[in-house]
């Protein structure tokens, strides 16, 4: 099926923009329809994804037989309806919008790419705004992962949606009135006192730079870009790492179909310990006449007084010879493998089959038999099978959810964010918790109930 195409049955709505005739699925609005077919409306309040707003009146277009413009981000197509971007009128509109915004804003040195607002008013040709600037607020740089540039604000309220209805912290608010409206943290706190889990979804909302990753990093201009996928909990999050000389500089999410996009703290900031000069890179062995103790600590700063360094063929040799001279004088029986949920299914496959072959034994387990044991054993009488059944995101189609002894705000934060959504759209959440977690204000129920101990002598 080419991209223009509608799925098979699919309802659709033909209409003509720019003079020609297009089909639009049932439920898309004008500028989803016309992106399909290539052609880029310029649009600053709306993100695919989002609610649409259409607050900031970039997008509108000229529809025949109709009074006003409208916004192509929340107005549905008509069978018949004739709909032009880029007429006189729309432009004119749409350039001003652009040039009455780009006055406000500070000229940062910044690509295009790296800013929304920058790139339309490039494509429309607005250079030099004829308008005086308003206020400037100041920046607020107490958050140690985000700055706050209000200067560069377009209140296009991408980021109350990321907050509000994406993430659902409820953290980002609009307040105040006139020219005195603006962004907010809870009661109009600095970023950094206020209740923000620094999820970054504002930073990747925001099309100006208002909201950033700290210290400028939205104004490197990467050298490549890597998509990956975050190596903290087990959600599964895909994400695109911008390197620059090596480094890694700012982490976006990607839309993959655990996340769509969305980090949590770790995944967006948590990378510093890449470059941390603890960080081993070289294999190192213990040096002869250290022998291993059991309070052994290691002092960072001394760690050749124990080891050395070794080449990976060395040190792979060394381990190697030591498994098999274990293997050889105790038999197979001596050694056992415990594997890690930060692998790879292709990966656990390939280390027992290490185990069972290489070793010649079946002692082989890995680390989810035990901080999932309970979990595992109610799947197995519930469902037949100790194994996950669907990703976290189908919980959208869910009209009861029962969470027991579960705390994914701090564990897995982004698959949190879909039982806030499903909560949001009225699926009735049950938390079963001794603690009240972050859920609980979410939740239909709250069962917090007492633990009941058993001692034994």
């Amino acid at each position: 099926m080419k991209m223009n195409e509608p799925p098979a049955g699919a309802e659709t709505i033909e209409f003509k923009l720019n003079g020609e005739t297009i089909s639009a699925f049932a439920g898309e609005t004008i500028i989803q329809a016309a992106g399909r077919y290539g052609t880029d409306i310029p649009h600053l309040c709306y993100k695919e994804g989002y609610r649409p707003d259409g607050n900031c009146r970039a997008c509108v277009v000229e529809i025949k037989g109709e009074r006003v413009l409208a916004p192509s981000c929340c107005r549905a197509p008509a069978k018949g309806m004739e709909v032009q971007s880029n007429s006189p009128r729309a432009l004119h509109s749409q350039k001003m919008v652009v040039e009455l915004l780009m006055a406000d804003v500070p000229k940062q040195d910044l690509k295009p790419g790296d800013n929304e607002l920058f790139y339309w008013a490039g494509e429309l040709g607005v250079t030099h705004p004829r308008f005086a600037p308003r206020h400037q607020p100041r920046a607020d740089i107490s958050h140690p992962a985000m700055d706050v540039n209000l200067d560069a604000c377009i209140q296009c309220t991408r980021c109350v949606r990321a907050c509000r209805e994406e993430q659902v912290n409820d953290v980002i608010g609009y307040a105040f009135r006139g020219s005195e409206s603006k962004v907010v943290f809870d009661f109009d706190d600095p970023m950094g006192a206020s209740t923000c889990v620094a999820c970054g979804e504002c930073v990747q909302a925001c099309p100006t730079g208002a909201l950033a990753p700290a210290k400028q990093a939205y104004q490197v201009v990467a050298d490549k870009q890597v998509d990956s996928v975050c190596p903290y909990c087990g959600v599964g999050c895909q994400l695109t790492y911008h390197v620059k000389d090596n480094k890694i500089v700012r982490v976006e999410g990607k839309d993959g179909p655990a996340n769509h996009e969305r980090l949590c703290v770790k995944g967006r900031f948590g990378f510093d310990y890449v470059a941390h000069p603890q960080r081993l890179t070289k294999p190192l062995i213990r040096k002869p006449g250290v022998p291993k103790t059991a309070d052994f600590t290691v002092d960072p700063t001394r760690w050749s007084d124990v080891f050395r360094e070794a080449t990976w063929e060395e040190a792979l040799d060394l381990a190697a010879n030591g498994l098999k001279k274990v293997r050889d004088t105790k038999g197979p029986s001596g050694l056992a493998g415990f594997g890690s949920a930060k692998g790879s299914n292709e990966e656990a496959y390939l280390f027992q089959k290490l185990v069972r072959t290489g070793f010649g034994t079946n002692n082989v387990d890995h680390c989810t038999r035990l901080c999932h044991a309970s979990s595992v054993v109610a799947l197995l009488e519930g469902i037949g099978s100790g194994a996950v059944s669907n990703q976290v995101g189908d919980v959208e189609n869910s009209e009861v959810i029962f969470l027991i002894g579960a705390n994914p705000t701090s564990n897995h934060p982004v698959a949190a964010t879909w039982l806030k959504n499903a909560a949001e759209r009225g699926a009735k959440l049950i938390v079963a918790d001794p603690r009240r977690n972050e859920l609980a204000r979410l939740a239909w129920r709250n069962l917090q109930f007492r633990p009941t101990w058993t001692w034994r002598s």
